[in-house]
């Protein structure tokens, strides 16, 4: 049984094929900044799951 986003996962993957590096600037680009801003804060990860709870958890720690 495919999932239901198995669309979006086959086109996402075929962008993937098509830049292998797009990956790596995206962490270099992307990432890293979140990635500061939770260790500033003193976090190393998220409490929260899914998109929306996670937006919310970084909205009150960048507030605080």
């Amino acid at each position: 049984m495919r999932r239901t986003c198995s669309t979006l996962l086959d086109r996402m993957q075929d962008r993937l094929d098509r830049m292998p590096d797009a990956m790596g600037v995206r962490r270099q680009t992307v990432e890293h900044p979140f990635g500061t801003l939770k260790a500033w804060m003193g976090a190393t990860h998220f409490l929260t799951r899914t998109l929306d709870k996670v937006r919310t958890e970084m909205s009150l720690h960048v507030l605080a």
